[in-house]
This record gives C-alpha cells, sequence and structure tokens, in this order.
C-alpha cells in the first residue's frame, strides 16, 4: 500500500481538494447536489474528459497540442453536415472520430516527422482551422437537423445515460492500457527520456506521430458527444477547450515536462476545475472568480510539479 500511495501522491492530493470543496459546497449550498445540477454539470463536462485523455497522451510525451479547440469545432460542424447527408448513427459516430484523427494526423507529420516544436505547430493549426472553418461556413449553424441526431434518437433521458457511458467506457479503455499494455509503457518511456527509449528498440517519432493521432480521435469522439446533446450545431464551438483541457491534465499531476502522470489524476482534474464556476454561483460569489480559482489551482500545480521534478533530478 505504501508504494500506491506514493505513486499517486500528486493525484492523491488533487481528490482532497477536490472533496473538500464539495464539502464546503455542502455546508454553504447543498441545494448543488440536486440531481439535475449534477446531472448537467457531468455533462457538460464529457467532451472536457474524452479531449484531456488525448492531451494526457501528449503531455506525457513532453508536448503539447492547442489545435484541439479548433479540431473540436471542425470535426462539430462535420458531424452536422454527416447527419444533415444522411449517414446513419453508427457511421457517424465511426466517421467524426476519424476526421480528428485525420486532423491529428497532419500535426503528427508537423511535429514528429519535420521536427517543429509542437506548440509552433499547433498554434498554427490552431489559427488555419479556426479562419478556414470561419470562411466555410460564414459563422451560420449547422440547422434542421434530422430527428434522430439530437440524444441519439433515444430521448433526452436515455440518451444522457449513453452519452456518459460512452464517455466512461473511453476513459477506462485508456486509463487500462497506459498502465498494461506495452503501447501505454512506450509513451511513458519516450516521454521520460527519448534516447534512452530508442535504445531499447522503441521509435520516438513513430510513438509521437500515433499519440498525435489518437489525440485528433478522442476530440473528434468528444465532438461527436457534445453535438449529439442539441437540435443546432455551432460553428465557432470548442472555444477555450484547449486551456480546460491542458489544465485539467496538469492540475490532475501529469509533468508538463512529460514521463510521469495517469489519466485517474486527469479525471480528478476535469470534476475539480469543471465544478468551481458551479460551486461559486451557488454559495453566492461571482462567476467572474472563476477564471482566477483556476488560475491560481493551476499555477500551484505547476509550482509543484517542478519542485518534484528537482528533487527527482537530486
Amino acid at each position: 500500500m505504501p508504494i500506491t500511495f506514493s505513486a499517486y501522491k500528486r493525484e492523491l492530493s488533487v481528490g482532497a481538494a477536490y472533496l473538500l470543496l464539495l464539502g464546503a459546497v455542502a455546508a454553504t449550498a447543498p441545494e448543488f447536489f440536486r440531481t439535475s445540477n449534477l446531472s448537467d454539470l457531468a455533462l457538460a463536462n464529457i467532451s472536457v474528459l474524452v479531449t484531456a485523455i488525448g492531451m494526457t497522451l501528449v503531455i506525457l510525451l513532453g508536448h503539447i497540442d492547442i489545435s484541439v479547440g479548433a479540431q473540436f469545432a471542425v470535426c462539430s460542424v462535420a458531424s452536422g453536415l454527416l447527419a444533415k447527408a444522411g449517414l446513419p448513427m453508427p457511421l457517424l459516430a465511426l466517421a467524426v472520430p476519424l476526421a480528428g484523427a485525420l486532423l491529428g494526423a497532419v500535426n503528427g507529420v508537423f511535429v514528429a516527422g519535420l521536427k517543429i516544436p509542437s506548440i509552433v505547430a499547433t498554434l498554427a493549426a490552431l489559427v488555419a482551422l479556426r479562419d478556414g472553418l470561419r470562411w466555410a461556413t460564414e459563422g451560420a449553424w449547422i440547422q434542421e437537423l434530422p430527428q434522430g441526431f439530437q440524444w441519439l434518437g433515444l430521448g433526452q433521458t436515455a440518451g444522457q445515460w449513453w452519452l456518459a457511458g460512452f464517455a466512461l467506457l473511453i476513459f477506462v479503455l485508456f486509463a487500462w492500457a497506459l498502465e498494461n499494455l506495452a503501447a501505454g509503457r512506450a509513451i511513458l518511456a519516450v516521454g521520460s527520456d527519448s534516447e534512452a527509449a530508442r535504445l531499447a528498440g522503441l521509435r520516438p517519432r513513430h510513438v509521437l506521430f500515433t499519440v498525435f493521432v489518437l489525440c485528433g480521435a478522442l476530440t473528434g469522439a468528444a465532438a461527436f458527444l457534445n453535438s449529439v446533446r442539441f437540435i443546432e450545431v455551432p460553428s465557432n464551438s470548442g472555444v477555450g477547450l484547449e486551456m480546460k483541457a491542458i489544465a485539467a491534465v496538469v492540475v490532475g499531476g501529469t509533468s508538463i515536462r512529460g514521463g510521469r502522470g495517469s489519466l485517474f489524476g486527469t479525471l480528478v482534474g476535469v470534476a475539480l476545475l469543471g465544478t468551481i464556476g458551479t460551486a461559486l454561483t451557488f454559495v453566492g460569489i461571482n462567476a467572474f472568480w472563476e477564471k482566477a480559482v483556476q488560475g491560481g489551482i493551476i499555477l500551484v500545480a505547476v509550482v509543484a510539479d517542478f519542485v518534484m521534478s528537482r528533487r527527482l533530478q537530486r
């Protein structure tokens, strides 16, 4: 047990902070825990969680992808257009993540193939995708979607459970794979020491390219799960999603230097940061403080990561 606790010390500390937040809210605003509010909160953060899973893989390699918000918008519009074109929902659920994977592959070519710094390559992708989508749609939303699109055609109650189930399944599969499969261990190895991983027989550039493809596919899946909640698809969706995903990953204990972290920590980070805004509203604090509180938490997480890295180097 002591080994387990030490291995997940950062994640457990974030979990403890989240429990303290919930305890404070329970003492001051118990109505926060109404089923309807918790359901809305969970649904609003499903897309953040699924995107943050992909972001975790990228950051574990010591890289970053700030284009996921723009990818999310493109995939959201694609889901609406493909649905209007008559594509059946099962095929649509596969086509949208595939579109995201293709966008991620472009980033992978620039970062892994051409060795362009990931922050530069993905910043260029963000601008190109946002401006390209704005030009293609002229800012118009995708309307007149088929009747079976919203809530997967199952109705709101059943649809909510299915969306939550899909997101949970994605999380469990990737969390298990990262811990138990050779591919997951390869990501950790390359993130810890790329040259040592190469000497051990791994192909760091191949791993990096694959991770960017997975990040894009997961962003596409997040876009699909979010789009089917509504009767229209906005062309500017996903604004700020990249910062939410990155913040959740960093707050959850994944090192920005790569090689250390877990998806469990990302899950807790999404829950903590996703709860703050609603919690502030319920306790009577101006919601404008949400960003300030989130920023403070992120700053503490980055400083803690720096201190821990210095200790490991010693």
